[in-house]
């Protein structure tokens, strides 16, 4: 009996896939609607990239494997990371200073408001330094980086 049933509901699994003459599933009729696939997100992350956060103010430049945190009142922190873990649309790097603090950098392609400003930024960024509370913000590449209000010199 159980092999009955076993027989009976592979057979009506098999009456519900269309086949070919070989015996392998049959294309879609060409009227068929074409399933919508999520776009895949190509960035690069391969150029100079400016993140910027506020309350409290920082900002974090990636120059290729050099890191530079800067905050007010702060010294700068510079750090060198060997690499990114890139997934589509997020890089993450993992740096250290000479002094051995970590810095961790993920950017996501993500819009993003500063709060502060009416910039537009294509990406959002997530520090955090030795282990502690992450700081956000907003990324960008350096290059696209607006010269702030009232200034003449570049970022």
């Amino acid at each position: 009996m159980k092999r009955s049933l076993a027989i009976l509901a592979l057979l009506a699994l098999t009456a519900c896939q269309p086949q070919d003459p070989t015996g392998a599933p049959a294309a879609a009729p060409a009227d068929a609607p074409v399933a919508a696939r999520p776009p895949v997100m190509v960035s690069d992350f391969s150029q100079p990239m400016t993140a910027v956060g506020t309350e409290p103010f920082w900002s974090v430049k990636v120059e290729g494997t050099r890191f530079t945190l800067s905050r007010p009142g702060e010294p700068d922190m510079v750090a060198e990371a060997p690499g990114a873990a890139i997934k589509p649309g997020q890089a993450l790097w993992f740096a250290r200073a000479a002094d051995g603090r970590t810095l961790a950098v993920t950017f996501y392609v993500s819009a993003c408001s500063d709060g502060m400003s009416e910039r537009a930024y294509p990406m959002t960024a997530e520090v955090t330094l030795d282990g502690s509370a992450a700081m956000y913000g907003c990324a960008i590449k350096s290059a696209e980086m607006a010269p702030e209000r009232g200034s003449t010199a570049g970022p």
